[in-house]
């Protein structure tokens, strides 16, 4: 992709993505993760009708009258977008590949990020960690986040959550918003993901194409595993394969929801003909 073609991508999603977290999910974001962090500022003597949950013991006992803790708002947060970019991800066959919903995802939530004056970072991962940008605020800061998404050429095209998870919670010391954008055809995560959703608000976003969930009754046909490279020949005709096929997908797709809400993370499913737009809005109303 030359130079050109890139920004005049770049700015095509800016436009559209900005428009919706502008008008839409600016003012949701903020209600759904503003006030989580709350930080100490100072300690003062107690009034009528303070909380004695908040009474400093030690304060109160070095002078005899009762002292509180004051928090306050912690204003700035931070979003960390990791975001797969393994094989997988280069499907589609109605109008858009996963990894164009991925990119348009995260732009959205980015731009939201941004009218708060949050920091955002990003983590591209397959099997490895394949880039890092470090969270940090303004406008051209996105839209670089955004150059990546579009144009970034992975070494591998083999997909470990459980190597972005760790890389995640080696970083990010402090807590950050999380949001995991795969299409979660993986496992062995689980006891990761417990130990960064400690840590960090995480959500997964599932990006998925209706054709991915079975395979249809074709013949023989040669297929190509994204992710391996590996050509095979199938016979698409029994329903043995077919169902094999369907039960593995369908049990990656349990394994992802059980791990990431037994964790204590949040879930949202997008599928590529789907609106995007409405469920994350259900998701940010519901946990509003």
């Amino acid at each position: 992709m030359d130079t050109k073609e890139l920004l005049k991508k770049v700015r095509k999603i800016e436009i559209k993505t900005r428009r919706l977290s502008d008008h839409i999910f600016g003012g949701e974001y903020h209600s759904t993760f503003k006030g989580r962090g709350m930080t100490f500022s100072e300690v003062r003597q107690y009034q009528f009708g303070d909380d004695v949950r908040n009474i400093d013991w030690n304060v109160t006992a070095r002078y005899n009258e009762p002292y509180i803790k004051v928090f306050e708002e912690e204003r700035e947060l931070t979003m960390m977008l990791v975001a797969d970019v393994s094989g997988s991800e280069f499907f589609g066959t109605d109008q858009q590949f996963k990894s164009e919903i991925v990119t348009e995802v995260a732009a959205t939530l980015a731009f939201s990020a941004l009218q708060n004056n949050d920091k955002i970072g990003l983590i591209l991962f397959t099997d490895e960690i394949e880039l890092y940008i470090p969270p940090k605020k303004g406008k051209s800061h996105v839209l670089r986040i955004i150059r990546e998404l579009l144009e970034f050429k992975p070494k591998s095209k083999k997909t470990d959550l459980t190597q972005a998870l760790k890389f995640l919670s080696g970083v990010m010391k402090k807590k950050a918003i999380v949001f995991v954008l795969s299409d979660f055809i993986a496992d062995g995560y689980r006891d990761t993901m417990k130990i960064a959703a400690k840590r960090h608000d995480i959500t997964g976003i599932r990006i998925y194409d209706k054709r991915e969930e079975e395979i249809p009754s074709l013949g023989v046909v040669q297929m190509e595993d994204e992710e391996t490279g590996e050509l095979l020949l199938v016979n698409t005709t029994s329903k043995k394969v077919r169902s094999n096929y369907s039960k593995y997908y369908q049990d990656r797709v349990n394994y992802y929801k059980e791990s990431f809400t037994r964790s204590g993370a949040g879930v949202i499913d997008v599928r590529t003909d789907e609106s995007y737009v409405k469920k994350l809005l259900g998701y940010f109303k519901r946990r509003g």
